[in-house]
């Protein structure tokens, strides 16, 4: 039995109050990568665009015994980038709002996003949004899937998608965690140095909506008792919204056991491009892939009340640069 989470389940709710999201669907050539688009069609959050080889997709939907005959598919060679390519244009001729990534590497979509015309000034990062059993608040985890060991200006921009992306499940001012493993600065542990730095650059606007401290070590970003323990005084300390993690290393493992020892659901979207990209996992369960469509359903809504409103803080591609 799945845990219960009811975050997440807020969060699907919530989406569930907007008209779908029009989406890319990139290589549903097998049978678990189609089955995540017909699942997010069927709640309502997404309507699918097929992109692909269409012998292969009408072949996987015969494996699922499903019927794809009234969803619209773009039939393109059999081959990923051209398929990357084709929902690029989908998305920059505005037949879709978003992409979801089917049978084919991370790595391959992305580089057919940034070399097809949605790039932006802005450093493209991924967010997990991790929903604890008995955690009182859902928790955003960043980048544990894009950037594997970024600079200072690139934990800038990481920390903005974040909390654009925090706004749009309604966290308003969220408090964001630069973790390390010490709360103290040394410089035996350059994370934490790093973190002073941007808690720094923070508090001098670069970062928006947000309010930004560290070096926090994960227990102190956590627990309001661990922080009384050891007299820290911090306005992010027990009360974090956001984890900053110092690598996709520390990040992927620290995703991975909150949902394989907290039993944790987690949900995802890459962000920082024209478009939010929809990176579902094979071994996530049903829930997990319509919750990440939520979040491209809410961030894409609240974007476009940012642009009607002249709001700059969303998505905006300024950001302060780190002082030399």
């Amino acid at each position: 039995m799945l845990p219960e989470c009811p975050h997440l389940t807020r969060i699907i709710a919530e989406a569930g109050r907007y008209p779908a999201l029009a989406t890319a669907v990139v290589m549903p050539t097998e049978s678990t990568a189609l089955a995540g688009a017909l699942e997010a069609a069927q709640s309502g959050l997404v309507a699918p665009i097929l992109v692909g080889p269409a012998g292969r997709i009408a072949a996987a939907a015969r494996a699922l015994g499903a019927d794809v005959s009234a969803l619209r598919i773009v039939d393109t060679p059999d081959d990923g980038s051209q398929a990357s390519a084709e929902a690029v244009r989908l998305c920059l001729s505005g037949q879709a709002e978003a992409i979801m990534k089917g049978a084919l590497h991370t790595h391959e979509l992305m580089r057919a996003i940034f070399a097809g015309g949605l790039r932006t000034a802005r450093r493209a990062s991924h967010v997990f949004l991790v929903d604890v059993p008995g955690f009182a608040r859902p928790l955003l985890v960043t980048d544990a899937a894009i950037n594997i060991a970024p600079d200072i200006e690139e934990k800038l921009h990481i920390i903005q998608n974040a909390v654009d992306l925090a706004q749009a499940i309604g966290i308003d001012v969220p408090r964001v965690a630069v973790l390390s493993a010490v709360e103290t600065v040394s410089p035996q542990v350059p994370s934490s140095v790093e973190a002073a730095r941007l808690r720094d650059i923070a508090l001098r606007g670069g970062v928006s909506g947000a309010i930004v401290d560290g070096p926090l070590a994960l227990d102190l970003a956590l627990s309001e008792e661990a922080a009384r323990i050891k007299g820290v005084d911090s306005p992010v300390a027990g009360r974090a919204d956001v984890l900053v993690v110092p690598s996709l290393e520390s990040g992927n493992f620290l995703y991975k056991a909150a949902v394989y020892l907290a039993r944790a659901e987690g949900a995802g979207l890459v962000l920082g491009a024209r478009a939010p990209v929809i990176l579902t996992s094979r071994a996530g369960s049903v829930r997990s892939r319509i919750a990440s469509c939520a979040l491209a359903l809410l961030y894409t809504r609240r974007l476009a009340a940012a642009r009607n409103a002249n709001e700059p803080a969303v998505h905006t591609d300024r950001l302060a640069r780190p002082a030399a």
